[in-house]
């Protein structure tokens, strides 16, 4: 059995502008600086991806750019505004060759997966440039709800 790293990161804080679509809101300048703090964390922990998934938007492709600088990152649609499940399908699908998956996206979506996964109620909520880092025994194939372990995530920042 070969472990593996989730890491399930929320898009940092976006700015609201009247007349702009959703998909299209840039990060503030608060959300740049998260976001870079983000990545300054998981270098911290040692973690470099192998592949990034992340949701098409602005504010999601600038926090993968910013936070995970030089990293391979697949832009993939059905992560905006997608349902735990679609987010698990999606990690499923991953080669079996990642060792260590970020998945970027936007809430509630992406706390509920965090919740599901490590069976945590969550009461710790998911801001802006929230992170958890999980592990994963086995392969992408294999994971489910219940079966990550959180080595990090909000609740203990």
């Amino acid at each position: 059995m070969t472990a593996r790293t989730l890491v399930v990161l929320r898009h940092a804080r976006a700015v609201n502008a009247s007349g702009l679509a959703d998909r299209e809101r840039p990060l503030s300048a608060d959300g740049e600086h998260d976001a870079r703090r983000v990545g300054e964390a998981l270098a911290a922990q040692g973690l470099r991806p192998d592949l990034v998934l992340c949701s098409p938007s602005v504010r999601t492709r600038q926090t993968a750019n910013l936070a995970l600088p030089g990293a391979d990152v697949l832009f993939e649609p059905a992560i905006y505004e997608a349902y735990p499940d679609e987010l698990l399908t999606l990690i499923r699908r991953s080669d079996p060759q990642v060792r260590t998956l970020v998945l970027v996206g936007h809430n509630p979506g992406v706390h509920e997966l965090v919740s599901q996964l490590t069976e945590d109620d969550g009461d710790a909520g998911f801001p802006p440039g929230a992170f958890a880092v999980i592990e994963v025994d086995g392969e992408w194939t294999e994971l489910d709800v219940g079966r990550g372990i959180a080595r990090w995530s909000p609740k203990e920042s």
